[in-house]
């Protein structure tokens, strides 16, 4: 007799862990996934991939944008997220494009790998665009965007 109830516990025991499973299965079939849409990114060159997917830097004063001042608005070189309007864009003498101002919601902050840099990337896409630094008083903002001139394109105003 206790062996037919030890049976019937098992089976039981069995059966309930094969329900849990297959209605935990149905579950996680049933509920919205959460695909993204298939980025489709513009194709880099091997010095823009180096900067903008290996997280380089361009040498110092060789960007195009470091003393182009021309209206318009600059977007990310991968997937063309608009990034900074040129109304924010100042000298910084740094030997890079310098901005005190991002369009709201188009740069991400994280924190370097060094420790003590904050590195800037698109919010769009997660190129990396260069660094911020705060407190230098440069602008009445007080923040620099230090952006490679590989990671954006320009698109100027309509006149």
């Amino acid at each position: 007799m206790r062996k037919i109830i030890n049976q019937t516990f098992i089976v039981l025991g069995l059966l309930m862990v094969t329900s849990l499973v297959a209605c935990a299965q149905k579950q996680e079939q049933k509920s919205p996934s959460k695909t993204t849409k298939k980025m489709e990114w513009n194709k880099l060159t091997k010095e823009e991939e180096d900067v903008i997917v290996r997280k380089g830097t361009e040498y110092p004063g060789t960007g195009k944008y470091d003393k182009f001042f021309e209206k318009g608005t600059y977007v990310c070189k991968r997937c063309n997220a608009p990034l900074y309007r040129s109304d924010s864009k100042f000298d910084a003498h740094c030997g890079w494009p310098a901005f005190d101002d991002e369009i709201k919601g188009a740069v991400k902050r994280h924190a370097d790998a060094d420790g003590q840099r904050t590195e800037i990337v698109c919010a769009n896409c997660g190129a990396h665009l260069g660094h911020v630094f705060m407190g230098e008083g440069l602008t009445a903002k007080n923040t620099r965007h230090c952006v490679n001139s590989v990671s954006m394109s320009f698109i100027p105003d309509k006149k």
